[in-house]
Formats: structure tokens, sequence, C-alpha cells
């Protein structure tokens, strides 16, 4: 076969470049509408930076450091024992263990589907031609009706920070750490930073998280903010607010930063975790007049077509709200979209977020300072997980649920979770919160009997202390 003269076979309805939960979404809805669709990986194995460096990788750590947390603080198995310690390189193993067990999941995926997948880079030659450089240095040309972009985010790494430095990391090169710091410097305290503070405080390494901003986590409901940051100062952790980097200056045995205020710190290693960019600028978008912003993002219409017609784009590629759980659902709309010609599918308004410190966050809807802003009369019911019996069967001391509900309507606006099992917790809240017209109202906790003792009480109890601030 020619390599610069593709045979038919080589064009497909569609292609789809990028194999994590964006390009999954859109490749298993395209072949199970029937369409022959090709996914390409630059990677060996399937699962993007979402399965590899991000979400499954640090909540693997976070759930085997949160456990480790749990046996040492129980009084029951430390009695007659020693604390556990263990540290970042050992408990990396687990991680490994999951993205294992979910690449081999996700390949047969598209093994069952006759998806054909692709190893090599991606670039387009024109609107409707790609060329795809394997690993073993060939080069391929494909073509297409459609193509879908869910190359996905990288840690986005300023030119003054010298990331080949041996104690200067990213979050992904974080998951290579082979010495084990006593103390760590976390620059950026968004998503990332927050849960990696948690993950490495856990373990008992010192940790100073700098936040760029005036406060955590500044989209959440002020109250959860104010309540992790207070967790974050009572596990130990020196938070910096409102600062910024000079300079970073690599050592032999560790990392000084040089702050613009003047102050200077000093670790044996630096976790870099302040933005990320999308990964367009190897795909030659120029070829199709396609343009990427400052962050290397696309813009797109509702069913995520960008400027080019047939070209769509999902994922962190997009931005916003660049969540693993979106994208898989932005890549089904996409399928719906090419498939049909229009998608009726669409997101839902309201994403729950989940942040996966120590305790975890989660929430749903407008926050108190929102309202407040548009001169909603709400009312809020809260409980306090230590209140409920199986927080304290389980020693979930720590947390509290908050539903924020129209006085007059009673419907749910906003629900907002802190502490263990936040992200699971929020979806009982969400089901209701996602009703139309009546059947979004508070009283529904009410007047539905809950198993007892569960977590999912905490909605009743929520919703009771609410209900008794009407008059």
């Amino acid at each position: 076969m020619s390599k610069s003269n593709p045979r038919p076979v080589d064009h497909f309805d569609a292609i789809v470049i990028g194999s994590g939960p964006g390009g999954e979404g859109a490749a298993m809805g395209l072949t199970k509408a029937g369409k022959r669709v090709a996914v390409i990986e630059r990677e060996s194995t399937v699962g993007g930076g979402c399965t590899h460096w991000g979400t499954i990788p640090s909540k693997a750590l976070r759930h085997t450091v949160s456990r480790i947390i749990e046996f040492n603080q129980s009084p029951i198995y430390t009695q007659n024992t020693k604390s556990i310690h263990s540290t970042f390189s050992q408990i990396l193993s687990h991680a490994d263990s999951v993205i294992g067990k979910q690449t081999r999941l996700r390949q047969g995926f598209y093994d069952r589907n006759q998806c054909t997948l692709l190893h090599g880079m991606a670039e387009f030659v024109d609107a409707h031609t790609l060329a795809v450089r394997h690993p073993d240095g060939s080069k391929e040309h494909y073509t297409a009706d459609h193509f879908v972009i869910a190359t996905g985010s990288r840690p986005y790494q300023p030119a003054d920070v010298d990331f080949s430095h041996a104690r200067i990391y990213d979050s992904d090169s974080i998951l290579s750490l082979k010495h084990d710091p006593r103390h760590v410097i976390i620059y950026g305290a968004g998503v990332i930073g927050s849960e990696y503070a948690s993950i490495f405080r856990g373990l008992g390494v010192k940790v100073d998280l700098i936040n760029t901003r005036d406060r955590l986590l500044s989209f959440l409901d002020n109250e959860i903010s104010d309540a992790l940051s207070y967790h974050f100062w009572n596990s130990g952790v020196l938070i910096r607010n409102d600062e910024t980097y000079e300079r970073i200056e690599g050592t032999d045995d560790g990392v000084i930063v040089h702050l613009a205020s003047g102050k200077k710190m000093k670790a044996d290693c630096l976790l870099y975790a302040n933005g990320r960019t999308g990964n367009t600028d190897k795909l030659n978008l120029g070829a199709v007049g396609l343009t990427p912003d400052s962050r290397g993002q696309l813009s797109v219409d509702d069913n995520y077509s960008t400027e080019v017609d047939h070209i769509y784009a999902v994922g962190d590629v997009i931005g916003y709200p660049s969540l693993a759980s979106a994208a898989y659902d932005q890549g089904r709309v996409v399928a719906e979209a090419i498939s049909q010609g229009n998608a009726n599918a669409r997101l839902i308004e309201h994403i729950p977020t989940g942040i996966y410190t120590i305790p975890e966050i989660s929430s749903v809807g407008k926050t108190e300072q929102e309202l407040t802003a548009e001169k909603v009369p709400y009312e809020v019911g809260r409980s306090q997980f230590k209140h409920l019996a199986r927080a304290q069967i389980a020693g979930m001391d720590v947390g509290s649920l908050k539903i924020l509900f129209h006085r007059d309507t009673r419907e749910i606006l906003g629900i907002h979770c802190f502490g263990e099992r936040a992200s699971e917790i929020i979806h009982i809240g969400q089901a209701i919160f996602e009703q139309k017209g009546a059947g979004n109202t508070i009283d529904y906790f009410v007047n539905t009997t809950f198993n007892y003792p569960t977590m999912a009480e905490a909605y009743r109890v929520a919703a009771l202390n609410g209900l008794n601030r009407l008059f």
C-alpha cells in the first residue's frame, strides 16, 4: 500500500483523535450507530490522560492515603500496634494496578465494537485527511467525513520554570516520583493542587500550598471553601494566599521559591499545579483553518462542532467544565450529532463538582453567594456528619451537608457537601434537584423514609433543619 495514496479502505465515516473519556464516548456512540470509526491514540494504551496521569491515579492514591489515615486514627487498630507509615513511591503501586485494570477494560470496548484503533501522532493534512506517524516511524494517511478532536490537556509549563530539574514536577511527572520528600511545596491551589496537598499531608509530608488567589477554590460555596481551609490548617498544611512566584530555583537537594512579595520558601521538591493547556499544538490545525486560543482550546457550538462544520471537539480541549464525566457525555452528544445531523441530547445545566481532597467536596447548583447576588429568597438546611449514626460507626465525624432551597416554592437551589463519600452522597440530592416543576422540592427528603443508619439520612436531617427555619 502506498503511504501517500491511500486505498478506499483507509476512509472512515469518522476519525476520533484521542481515547480519553471524550474520545471514547464519541467512538462508542458512533460505532453503535453503525458508523465506520477509527480512533487515533498517541500512547501505547488507551484511556488518555484521565486514566494514566489524572483522574484515576490521583484518586487511587487518595484512596490509599485515606485508608492509612483511617487506620492510624482508629483506637481499635492502634492500641497495641505501631502506626502505618507509607511513602508516596510505595503507594504508587496501587495506582498502577488500577490503571492496568482500567486500560484492559477500555481496550475491550474498542475490540467488542470493532472500532479501528491506530497508535501514533495525528496531524491534519487537509480538511478531510489526517497523517498518522506510527511509533515505528512510518506514516500513513487516513481520510474521513467527520473528525472529533478529543486530545485532552497537559499541565501548563511556564518557560521560566526548569521542569527538567530532578526536584521540579508537574501533575504528570509527579507520578514518577522516586525519592521520598519530607517537605513539598505545591504551587497552585486549584483542584489538582488541593488534592495533592491532601495526599502528601496524609503521608506525613510537610506541605506548603501557594495559592495565587485570595481564597481556596473560590468557585465553591464560601462555607465549603472555609471548611477546606480550616481542615488544611488543622492538619498542618501551610497556605499562602495571594502569592505568585518571582523565580523558582532548583538546587542540588531541593528547590527554593522566590515569591514576588519578597518571601522565600525552601523544600525537597516542588509540584507546579497552576493551569493546564489543551493538546492542540501538534495537530497542524492551520491546515483546516482552526486557531486555538492562548490556552490551546477550541470554541464549539451546542453540538460541539468547531468553526469547521465537520470537525468537532470535546473534553479538555474546549475548556469548561474540564471533567471526565462531562467529556464522556459530550462525546455521546457528538456521536448523535454526526449520526443524525443534529443532537437532541444535551448536558445537564448543573454538572456536579467532585473534588477528591481529604475529606471530599462535592456540590451541585447555586452557592449562597450567587443566590444572594441574584436576590433569591433562599433558606439553608444543614446536617453535620458527627450527628449521624452511620458516620459515628464509620468514624466519619468531619463533614456536613448543606441544602439551599427557595423559601416560597421549597425548590432546591443548591446542594453542598464536605466530608468522606461526598462525591457519592451528592447524587441523592441531585436526583431530586434535576426533577422538573413540582418534582423538585425539599419536602421529598422529609416525606421519604431512608434506611437507618445511612449517610443518606443527612438529607432528612438537613431538610428538617431548613424547614424549621421557615416562618
